[in-house]
């Protein structure tokens, strides 16, 4: 099982990160808090802090076709805001 899908880099997580030194990961669904902390700790080289897990719910998605209106929901997956000890950050785009 990969624990850690990707970051989530939208405005208000990069808000989260600037404030409060808070990363947002989008996570399998089935991992929990103390796997989800010990991933990025593997990955980062980083001490956690505190672990707030979510499950977002899938978007209703409607488009239309030939056929007519088609509708449809996006998929839902478990998000985690990671608190990282003072002094520690993470940087997304060194490794590009």
């Amino acid at each position: 099982m990969e624990i850690l899908k990707k970051p989530v880099l939208t405005e208000k997580a990069t808000l989260l990160t600037e404030k409060l030194n808070r990363y947002t990961f989008e996570c399998d669904h089935r991992a929990n808090k103390i796997q989800i902390a010990a991933a990025v700790e593997a990955m980062y080289g980083v001490s956690v802090a505190a672990v707030n897990t979510s499950v977002v719910v899938g978007k209703l998605k409607t488009r239309s076709t030939k056929a007519g209106m088609v509708s449809g929901r996006a998929a839902k997956y478990k998000k985690a805001i990671i608190t990282l000890k003072e002094g520690e950050v993470i940087d997304f785009y060194s490794n590009i």
